[in-house]
């Protein structure tokens, strides 16, 4: 089967990189951690979601590399990337990465980010990270997500409500 031309560009930047991943497609939108979950047969915490910010000083794309069982806290991403964020929008997003909303990998970007990754996936022995369209993904694991963007490694995730 081919792949869409999104989740080739991503077969083709994890070749190059050197990783031996495979890219899948499925016929359900993998666009959440949890419709992700579900299709692939893993846990919502395996998903290893991308969520793209804008520096609010230098304008450049912050890329978080996020549990999908985690919400961002937006204040400890600013204190690891050293510039507060701002919500990138749809258009901002497909600029600097070359993907929409829903299907952003990790990988592949037009224009390389300032990367951060949660340390709840370095937990984890395998992770599924999207692949360019809502229905696209691959494995890996966290090593590899880590030798692949050169990301900081931090605590990312929003302190659980107490109550």
């Amino acid at each position: 089967m081919t792949l869409k031309p999104a989740a080739e560009r991503i077969q083709a930047a994890l070749a190059e990189a050197g990783l031996q991943a495979k890219v899948r497609e499925f016929p359900e939108l993998t666009r959440t951690a949890a419709d992700a979950a579900a299709a692939i047969g893993c846990s919502v915490a395996q998903i290893a979601k991308s969520l793209i910010f804008k520096g609010r000083q230098s304008g450049r794309s912050i890329l978080v590399v996020a549990s999908g069982a985690n919400r961002v806290e937006e204040r400890k991403v600013a204190a690891l990337v050293g510039e507060a964020l701002e919500k990138a929008d749809a258009a901002f997003v497909r600029s600097a990465t070359g993907y929409a909303i829903g299907g952003v990998p990790p990988v592949g970007h037009v224009s390389p980010p300032i990367t951060v990754i949660d340390e709840d996936l370095l937990h984890l022995d395998e992770i599924w990270a999207a692949a360019g369209t809502p229905n696209a993904v691959f494995a890996l694991t966290p090593e590899a997500l880590v030798a692949l963007t050169s990301g900081t490694v931090g605590t990312v995730r929003r302190d659980r409500e107490r109550g």
